[in-house]
């Protein structure tokens, strides 16, 4: 197991590039720049092991929305054929173990520095180097910084008053104990349904003495349909696994399937309905896959939402539960749409109940339980699924300093600012996998990482075979990328949902402004290629 150098010792290590984060990015990259370019690399992880956003996220539940044979790495076949997995949607150890897999497969740990976490990072303009400290005292200098810190990494906890004041246990889905939680007989309070929300409270549900749920937004949800994957279907992957990349590279999401050329309202009711049946029974996220217009068109969304809507009010038995259950503010794919296993299903137990924080807002937290302004839930422990500080929270705990000794979050304090996701102005040789401004958390993460890894790989070694040392986003292919991203928004339904963290409406403060590319996955690969392909557009090298 790789462990820190704690460079400060000895003096500043210097290497070629520091990445930051061991999940699917930062591994990545790692064997790209060391293995491919021959660079000197240090990767520097937090945690005390590889796995990113999965080291961290081992609540009851978690598994990943994008099925196994394409939520993992497509750029080896050796890779591939020396991994099976075992259900259609891995869990979170199973994707950990993978990983792990990765690092021996490739013997990347010897350059992984674990238990070292980044407090600062500031680019020397006279020197053109990264200075970046970590917490154990140790300094690297590195012409190269890449940022592998993923999209949903910060954990956002919501200042409700008294938190310190209750007297039984709280944790964030996000930073689960990694021994786990004995919720046997105790009676847990779950706040948020969200993606997270919804994957845990089922299972919470089958281990508690009761289960209170707490909704601020009601939210649509379609059945996972998870099961193992037997041999017939193992068979079918190894055959196909060629094809399934180049689908997943050709389409919108990078999930390896194609939207049908097919408006909602083009077919009769009686077909439309026939469709959506058999995406419910199939499961997963091919129900938004059904029809080519359900996130541009508001009345085609209606017909699939007004579907959902129906599953609700005939899955739970309560009428009135299964009305604040139901969705009204938002459409369905608006916000991040979640699958799920059970999870309409669970309010039918006697042991949950559902509040909906919008009819009773939460006073504050007390030593018995959550206080609202109808009366006080009695609660042993409460769980918070209440997701990220998305997309720029991640950049902001690095605290970067670009030219001149700027910020990142005061660059960025009216929202972020990037060219093609990739790079921000006043911030020469800092590359940000996955930033704002990037399709990524709209995609498939593997096929995002992998495009976004193999862009910067070819662009450092573009740099070095020219002898150039630093590139930066011009300010004006920064602010032309913007409009983009807002105009590439505007064509869709997604800003409709005030209330997404697409938008970064679930942290108090911070600007709401679109984040993620909304243009494609595949559309967003050709403009990077024909930047490269034009001696990188956009960019000032020197």
């Amino acid at each position: 197991m790789a462990t820190s150098h704690n460079a400060g010792a000895n003096g500043p290590t210097h290497v070629d590039a520091v990445i930051v984060g061991a999940g699917f990015s930062g591994l990545y990259q790692l064997h790209l720049l060391r293995d491919r370019l021959g660079l000197s690399v240090r990767l520097l992880e937090a945690a005390d092991g590889v796995g990113g956003t999965w080291y961290w996220n081992r609540y009851p539940g978690a598994r990943c929305d994008s099925e196994s044979h394409y939520y993992c790495y497509s750029f080896s076949r050796e890779l591939q054929e020396g991994w099976q997995w075992t259900e259609r949607y891995p869990e979170h150890a199973e994707i950990r173990r993978y990983l792990n897999y990765v690092a021996d497969r490739l013997d990347l740990r010897p350059d992984i520095d674990l238990g070292t976490k980044v407090t600062r990072a500031d680019f020397d303009d006279a020197a053109n180097q990264w200075i970046v400290q970590t917490a154990n005292g140790g300094r690297f200098v590195s012409t190269f910084l890449v940022t592998a810190v993923g999209c949903l990494s910060t954990a956002n906890v919501p200042a409700i008053p008294g938190l310190d004041d209750f007297g039984g246990d709280w944790y964030h889905t996000g930073h689960w104990p990694h021994d786990g939680v004995d919720l046997a007989g105790k009676r847990v309070g779950l706040v948020g349904t969200g993606s997270t929300g919804i994957q845990a409270a089922p299972v919470i549900a089958a281990q508690a003495a009761h289960l209170t749920v707490f909704q601020r937004t009601a939210n649509y949800s379609v059945p996972a349909r998870n099961r193992p994957l037997d041999e017939q279907t193992q068979a079918w992957i190894a055959r196909n696994r060629d094809e399934t990349r180049r689908q997943a590279r050709r389409t919108t999401n990078g999930h390896p399937f194609d939207i049908p050329e097919r408006s909602a309202l083009a077919v009769s009711a009686d077909e439309r309905r026939a469709i959506y049946e058999a995406a419910w029974e199939r499961g997963g996220l091919r129900f938004r896959a059904t029809f080519n217009d359900l996130l541009t068109n508001r009345d085609a969304n209606e017909t699939a939402s007004e579907f959902i809507r129906d599953k609700i009010r005939s899955i739970v038995k309560d009428p009135q539960t299964a009305g604040k259950l139901i969705p009204r503010d938002h459409l369905y794919g608006t916000k991040r749409p979640p699958i799920d296993t059970g999870y309409f299903e669970t309010f039918n137990r006697a042991n949950v109940a559902l509040v909906d924080l919008k009819a009773e807002p939460v006073e504050r937290i007390v030593e018995e339980g959550i206080r609202t302004t109808a009366g006080t839930y009695a609660l042993d422990v409460i769980v918070f699924a209440t997701g990220f500080d998305a997309l720029t929270g991640p950049l902001f705990g690095l605290n970067l300093h670009g030219r001149g000794g700027i910020a990142l979050k005061d660059v960025w304090a009216d929202g972020p600012r990037t060219y093609l996701g990739l790079q921000t102005p006043g911030f020469p040789n800092l590359f940000t996998i996955t930033g704002p401004g990037s399709p990524s958390v709209l995609t498939n993460m593997p096929v995002a990482i992998e495009q976004h890894v193999e862009w910067i790989s070819a662009c450092i070694a573009h740099l070095r075979e020219t002898g150039a040392s630093r590139i930066e986003a011009t300010p004006q292919a920064a602010e032309q990328w913007a409009r983009h991203v807002n105009e590439a928004a505007g064509r869709t339904l997604l800003p409709m949902a005030a209330s997404s963290w697409y938008l970064g409406a679930n942290v108090p403060g911070k600007p709401k402004v679109f984040m993620p590319y909304a243009g494609g996955m595949a559309h967003y690969a050709r403009i990077c290629e024909d930047v490269a392909a034009r001696r990188y557009d956009g960019f000032a090298i020197s």
